[in-house]
């Protein structure tokens, strides 16, 4: 009975929980461009500086390679996350490079099929 009492407890923190953004937060510390990719849903509405627009998952995934192969990340921080009032999640990070430069790193996910998928990722000079 006490573990039941337990499991009814968590549940709602379990089915209310929004993605979790660690594994792309991780992903982009190690500059993991592919481990990135695996969250880009079909299309992503991209911003790394000059390259803005739409893009198809492949072309998005060619865009981020050719920053991160300029601008290698060294870390990555997380400095705020919540969810929009469209319902998106959103999370906000600060990217530090070798060449010592810091950029701003936004991505909002939505969640489509039980799966929370990147809709946006920008990265911006800081």
């Amino acid at each position: 009975m006490k573990q039941l009492l337990i499991i009814l407890a968590l549940l709602p923190i379990t089915l209310f929980a929004g993605p979790d953004f660690s594994a792309i937060a991780k992903a982009i510390d190690a500059g993991d461009v592919e481990k990135i990719a695996s969250f880009f849903d079909e299309n992503v509405e991209l911003t790394l500086l000059d390259d803005d627009g739409l893009f198809g998952k492949e072309q998005a995934t060619q865009l981020v390679k050719r920053f991160f192969d300029k601008n290698a990340p060294k870390s990555f921080k997380l400095v705020h996350q919540g969810t929009n009032n469209k319902g998106l999640h959103y999370c906000i990070g600060d990217m530090v490079t070798t060449n010592g430069e810091t950029f701003r790193v936004c991505y909002y996910l939505k969640e489509i099929d039980g799966k929370y998928v990147i809709q946006e990722f920008g990265i911006e000079e800081e």
